[in-house]
């Protein structure tokens, strides 16, 4: 059994990758729609410095994973001025969603580099070990989730961004002054995580969808390695 100082050298590192990479897709496809924003204040960078927020990457996740908690962070919010996008309303659905499409597109790397080192491995008769197994299983979860969660249509998520954009725009206006309040809203469900465990909210919405996804990339790393052995 892994300790936690092993697991936490395993979990960390798939967070940050899986965030860092959530934001700067953000920024490039802001980038690409018209918004130089991102690039201009040296966001469009791998630089963990440049994303990390000592609360939302660090310490809630940490916190959670310490009292048993659904585990999930964020980073610095990649700048995005909506204004400056060729098209507002679509580009901002772009935008949002660029997020978790590449999560999704990382779950799917990590499935299809763990199946072919799994079916080298057995090739030569060996098995991966089991460090590397649970780091492979991190990093397709944690990128899973992460994809899911911020498609949920509340504020501050991306998914909010998504929906406003498909609302009529009477009603859009109303959907934006709720965003204001995103964070507000965001350390609402923290404290309600917290305070009725028992009551299990993310894990009743989300994990189900999280846990076909990565059943799904499972099957993905399965089939490569029986491929190849």
């Amino acid at each position: 059994m892994f300790d936690t100082l092993t697991l936490a050298l395993i979990l960390i590192p798939c967070l940050i990758v899986a965030i860092v990479f959530h934001e700067v897709a953000h920024g490039w496809t802001a980038l690409a729609l018209g918004d130089t924003t991102a690039r201009d204040m040296g966001r469009l960078t791998l630089n963990p410095i440049k994303h990390v927020d000592p609360v939302g990457t660090l310490l809630v996740p940490g916190a959670l994973a310490l009292f048993g908690g659904p585990i999930f962070g964020w980073a610095k919010p990649v700048p995005v001025n909506a204004r400056r996008l060729d098209n507002p309303r679509y580009g901002m659905m772009a935008v949002a969603a660029a997020g978790p499409c590449t999560n999704i597109l990382l779950s799917l790397l990590g499935a299809v580099v763990f199946g072919i080192i799994a079916g080298f491995a057995t090739n030569w008769g060996l098995a991966p070990p089991e460090w590397l197994m649970t780091a492979f299983g991190a990093f397709i979860l944690i990128n899973a989730f992460l994809a899911l969660f911020n498609l949920v249509p509340i504020p501050p998520f991306d998914g909010s961004h998504i929906v406003g954009g498909l609302m009529p725009r009477r009603w859009a206006r109303y959907w934006q002054k709720l965003q204001a309040m995103g964070m507000l809203l965001l350390a609402v469900l923290i404290a309600a995580t917290w305070a009725f465990p028992d009551a299990r909210w993310i894990e009743n919405t989300v994990y189900p969808p999280v846990e076909w996804l990565t059943g799904v990339f499972y099957s993905v790393a399965d089939g490569i390695a029986g491929m190849i052995a």
